[in-house]
């Protein structure tokens, strides 16, 4: 039993899988924010390109 506790007290796969599910979510709020920057600022030259006429 005591074997089993030490065993499973120095397993670190679990922190391993939370540190990658974070920097997934980092990458995906990143490519949401420059998303969105991009389409406002195709939307703002899409408008100018139609009240130029």
């Amino acid at each position: 039993m005591k074997k089993l506790l030490k065993k499973y007290l120095n397993d670190d796969s679990g922190a391993t899988a939370i540190e990658y599910g974070l920097i997934a979510g980092l990458i995906a709020a990143a490519m949401i924010l420059g998303a969105t920057a991009l389409g406002q600022s195709t939307s703002t030259l899409y408008e100018d390109a139609a009240n130029s006429f």
